[in-house]
């Protein structure tokens, strides 16, 4: 246990995820004024005091890249109104596909992103799903790597399906893939797809049987829908019998909605570590992540171990 002060505070586009983790962990978000410039420019300021306290600063970085810009500014701030620790929660961590260099003269924006909250002051990071577990390694801070598998085997199991297969869209969701078949009991396939370029799918192939089979998609996130929808086109020609896909971050842009819509998958579950729109299709369910972010929170700050709350 300690006696340390803990002050919770969020950036505007992360709002309402950040007043329910607010919510489970048992205290109300902190004070914040945001001062807007005619030219665009805007300074948050802590409107309450936070010196020697632990300050949780809840903020999403998908785009615009103003949302990475405003949760920088509010650890500056933190770090000057002399708080004790700075523990950024970053449910969704933006750039992380850019996690490596794949082609000549590319940035590595992941890396980029891990410098710059730590040269803000960041003293430990908490995210979920980073699209490449190495990305821990960018960071000489702790950090806290969550899994919706922890919200999402529950669901599984709840929905008491026969015949269970789990799919990878792609081989590098392999491991993930196999990873929920082992909790589950049920077995593995493997679309295998080769892009030519980003954002669309030239070909994909089936690995694996999924005749008279429910199969359920599993990704750490769905951007324009295209790879998951392709990927359902063809487990149903496949034989199976339906087809659900589940991701954690729902960035959901272009035609994603349209194209959900359109597909043969009967249900896309997604957690709130990003603002859905859940009126554009019927096919949308969102479970939230508030509480396992709570929970974690609260650990981290009576120095409680949180390795119970892995569950891959």
């Amino acid at each position: 246990m300690t006696d340390q002060a803990s002050y919770l505070f969020s950036t505007r586009t992360s709002k309402a995820l950040a007043e329910k983790i607010a919510g489970y962990y048992g205290q109300p978000l902190g004070k914040i004024k945001v001062q807007e410039f005619s030219d665009g420019e805007f300074e948050p300021v802590l409107d309450q005091s936070v010196r020697g306290g632990r300050v949780f600063l809840i903020g999403s970085t998908f785009p615009p890249a103003d949302n990475l810009l405003e949760l920088l500014l509010m650890i500056d701030a933190s770090k000057r109104a002399s708080a004790k620790s700075i523990t950024v929660v970053l449910p969704y961590y933006g750039l992380a596909r850019q996690d490596r260099k794949d082609q000549p003269r590319a940035p590595i924006g992941a890396k980029l992103v891990a410098n710059l909250l730590t040269a803000a002051g960041a003293t430990r990071i908490m995210t979920m799903d980073l699209h490449a577990d190495q990305i821990q390694g960018f960071f000489e801070i702790p950090v806290d790597h969550l899994y919706a598998s922890t919200i999402f085997i529950e669901y599984i199991q709840n929905l008491k399906l026969d015949n269970l297969t789990i799919a990878s869209p792609d081989m590098g969701g392999a491991k993930r893939a196999k990873n929920y078949a082992g909790h589950l009991g049920a077995e593995v396939v493997i679309c295998y797809k080769e892009r030519k370029k980003a954002n669309v799918v030239e070909e994909m192939f089936l690995i694996g049987d999924v005749k008279d089979r429910n199969v359920i998609l599993i990704d750490d996130m769905i951007d324009t829908a295209g790879t998951l929808c392709k990927a359902a086109d063809i487990l149903i020609a496949n034989g199976a019998k339906s087809v659900r896909a589940m991701a954690t971050h729902g960035v959901l842009s272009g035609k994603a909605y349209e194209n959900m819509e359109n597909s043969k998958i009967s249900k896309v579950i997604v957690t709130d570590t990003i603002p859905v729109r859940t009126d554009l299709t019927e096919k949308i369910e969102v479970l939230s992540c508030a509480e396992l972010f709570a929970d974690v929170m609260k650990m981290v700050h009576q120095h409680k171990s949180i390795s119970d709350k892995f569950i891959i």
